[in-house]
């Protein structure tokens, strides 16, 4: 049975953790964006998705790049496509949070329409779609894991449901965890 896998990479390595102001963000973003992985161990049910594989895919990032490679794996296809959801900024010097704190509030902010900075909501929930059909035409050859990123994954998780593709009821979201998405009849 043909399968379509989004893993989630590993554990990245943060970028400075002190307390910054909303216009320090973009260049702990672009921090964040080079990021390697922790050295850490690979639940086995990850190691064996990944092996089950014909072909693996992964975005650009260097943290998705070395979490293949952790795996034991060689990437098949590399593309932007597959990249997380840019996260937004803003100019403001005040207040100073740590960076986190500010993801996060960002984050929500880009849900609700706020993108400076970022690609929108609408203009990332597209590329999730070319993701999908991405995935889709690979798999007609065999599974295939992507490894990316948290909500990228969630968006490619929905575009496929769309697709007729069934999986978990709820897309899992921490660091090798594994969602596994099959074709209906």
């Amino acid at each position: 049975m043909t399968k379509i896998i989004l893993m989630r990479h590993g554990k990245p390595l943060l970028p400075g953790t002190g307390w910054i102001a909303p216009a320090e963000m973009g260049r702990w973003i672009e921090s964040y964006n080079r990021s390697e992985i922790a050295a850490e161990s690979i639940p086995a049910i990850s190691l064996d998705l990944a092996s089950s594989a014909s072909c693996v895919a992964a975005s650009t990032l260097p943290r998705a790049l070395l979490s293949v490679q952790a795996l034991g794996q060689m990437p098949s296809v590399t593309d932007a496509v597959f990249c997380e959801a840019t996260l937004p900024f803003a100019t403001w010097r005040r207040p100073r949070l740590p960076p986190a704190m500010w993801a996060a509030f960002f984050r929500l902010a880009w849900f609700f329409g706020y993108s400076r900075g970022s690609d929108s909501f609408r203009a990332t929930q597209a590329r999730s779609k070319m993701a999908a059909e991405k995935l889709v035409d690979l798999a007609k050859a065999g599974s295939v894991l992507l490894v990316g990123h948290g909500i990228m994954n969630r968006l490619i998780a929905k575009e496929l449901v769309a697709m007729g593709w069934s999986g978990p009821q709820k897309h899992k979201n921490h660091y090798w965890s594994a969602s596994v998405y099959v074709l209906q009849p």
